[in-house]
């Protein structure tokens, strides 16, 4: 009953998270689907060190955040689940880090002027269609600089890479999903959560 090895009991996992997620953890707000991704010859550095890995979601997170911060107030953060997955359509190896994103931001609540007053709700601030190549450019220069710091790769290899046509690096987010669509962002979060194959 491990994650992954029963395909039955993860996909009875899946949809236990995808209905939690959508009736209690996402505010009723438009959404959209991340998916990051890697190059081919990168790939095998995640595959080779595990600490490696569990950096991805760290590092979407802050792609988001940063490319959102550009037209959102200082104090405002993005709502955001992220889910890692190291499997390809064939079951090969490509990790890669798909995330629910609320398309827009949320103001801290003010403080409760009383000890017994309830916290007033967080304030959403929907955000202008930011431009898809800022998220390419902090998504792509994060990998390089987290594979540099742990001597994976070396400057020249970064040098190359950039002057690629083509990088390999992809950031989409064509997937948005109204505020009020609970199915849809049940649907979304069981693919993210779904087992690398099926019964």
């Amino acid at each position: 009953r491990r994650r992954c090895l029963c395909p039955s009991c993860h996909q009875k996992r899946a949809l236990l998270t995808g209905a939690r997620i959508a009736e209690t953890v996402c505010a009723p707000v438009p959404h959209r689907q991340f998916v990051f991704t890697m190059p081919r010859n990168l790939r095998g550095y995640f595959r080779r060190d595990r600490d490696l890995l569990r950096e991805l979601p760290r590092l979407a997170w802050e792609t988001v955040r940063d490319v959102y911060g550009e037209y959102a107030p200082p104090d405002a953060h993005p709502g955001m689940i992220t889910f890692l997955q190291t499997f390809g359509e064939l079951v090969n190896w490509h990790p890669h880090v798909h995330a629910l994103v609320t398309d827009g931001v949320f103001l801290p609540a003010p403080a409760a002027s009383a000890p017994a007053q309830a916290p007033a709700p967080a304030t959403f601030i929907p955000l202008p269609d930011c431009p898809g190549g800022a998220f390419l450019l902090l998504w792509q220069e994060r990998i390089f600089a987290l594979l540099l710091e742990r001597g994976c790769i070396t400057p020249r290899v970064v040098h190359i890479m950039r002057s690629w046509h083509h990088s390999g690096f992809s950031v989409d987010r064509s997937v948005r999903v109204h505020g009020a669509d609970h199915a849809a962002i049940e649907r979304i979060v069981q693919y993210m959560a779904r087992c690398p194959f099926s019964l």
